[in-house]
């Protein structure tokens, strides 16, 4: 297992995450940094960045768009500044947020999933001020959350699955030229990085930061840093053993950049892979298989726990193997039944029986209509 005194990959994220919270806050009104500071403990550096990210366009916004505040530059803003704003103010960001360009002129737009995240951000930022009456006045709370409309999971079948990893393996018999040889040269990599993905069910953030010590044959198990940073281990079957075992023979040759020496997956500059990468990765091969369904490493996550509740029917140990806190989360979004458990159902319940035989007379009548 991985040595206690080198920085790992989660705890470099952690100290990167916390420099780039302070340099963003240094652009900030000053009181900004008490809500922050209140936060730390129960939140994530990755949490943090994204609220300090949404709170700094809300300030943003009003500077551009509020007469008041028109002029003002960002730090000279005052919390009490905040106690003049009415919920119409916010619905005007809402509106301002679906659709914006940023200062380097970039155009950017929030669906719904977007505007709710935000609105949720600056409702934080409001209630920690106003729950300690430094403001009297909260027009967030007025203002309805956007509301989310429930989307279909989308995974993979067991039939794709199969596909998927025949083609990371066998994908580059079709193919030529340079585009060959890369295939061929990351081949096994990849075989190792998608089966431990569709096998275990882990987040891509916690596969990029695996270490070669954190994989243990013996037990064929992984150690993983889950989110907040617990420590937990995952255990993995023989399938996705081999494929890591293929994998690391080849990983003993590979001299890599400075400061990767650890890192359990490379990228080809020899240097730990990053997420983006696997993102492009599965997105690539997965689109060789299904061009009706967009794949990305979370929709691998959300296969392999569909896939682990079918054969188990036990929503707490899938909702323990993927990590979640709360139950409820894995029963929303793995839980759902699957085409072929919808097509048993149709044929479950039988509405009159002592005509059964009549039903299956008048189908095969049908099929015969039809020419099958």
């Amino acid at each position: 297992m991985a040595a206690k005194n080198r920085v790992t990959y989660h705890e470099e994220n952690i100290n990167a995450n916390t420099l780039k919270l302070r340099e963003v806050l240094d652009t900030m009104p000053r009181f900004s940094k008490d809500f922050f500071r209140a936060i730390e403990p129960n939140t994530s550096a990755k949490t943090r960045i994204s609220y300090v990210y949404d709170i700094r366009l809300f300030f943003r916004f009003l500077i551009q768009s509020n007469p008041y505040f028109k002029n003002k530059d960002i730090k000279e803003i005052q919390l009490q500044d905040l106690e003049k704003l009415q919920a119409v103010d916010i619905e005007e960001y809402l509106e301002y947020l679906k659709l914006y360009v940023d200062d380097e002129g970039k155009t950017h737009t929030n669906q719904e999933q977007g505007l709710h995240r935000k609105l949720a951000a600056l409702r934080s930022f409001y209630v920690y001020y106003y729950k300690r009456e430094l403001i009297s006045n909260n027009p967030t709370l007025i203002v309805d959350m956007p509301k989310l409309h429930k989307k279909e999971i989308i995974r993979l079948e067991y039939d794709e699955v199969a596909d998927l990893l025949d083609y990371v393996e066998h994908g580059g018999e079709k193919m030529s030229g340079m585009k060959k040889v890369y295939f061929e040269k990351n081949k096994v990599r990849n075989l190792a990085l998608f089966t431990l993905l569709l096998g275990t069910g882990i987040r891509v953030s916690e596969c990029v930061g695996l270490d070669v010590e954190d994989v243990d044959f013996k037990n064929n198990r992984i150690r993983i840093i889950r989110k907040g940073g617990k420590e937990d281990f995952v255990y993995f079957g023989d399938e996705v053993a081999e494929a890591l075992f293929n994998y690391m023979e080849q990983r003993k040759h590979i001299v890599t950049k400075e400061g990767h020496e650890h890192a359990l997956f490379l990228s080809a500059q020899k240097r730990r892979i990053c997420v983006q990468s696997v993102e492009n990765l599965v997105t690539d091969c997965a689109s060789q298989i299904t061009s009706i369904k967009h794949i990305t490493p979370h929709k691998l996550r959300s296969t392999y726990g569909t896939s682990l509740y079918r054969e188990t029917s036990d929503i707490y140990l899938v909702a323990e193997v993927l990590g979640h806190n709360d139950v409820n989360t894995t029963r929303k979004h793995y839980a759902a039944l699957g085409e072929d458990r919808k097509r048993m159902a149709a044929k479950a319940v039988s509405l009159r029986k002592y005509r059964c035989a009549r039903c299956r007379g008048f189908r095969r009548s049908i099929l015969a209509a039809a020419g099958k």
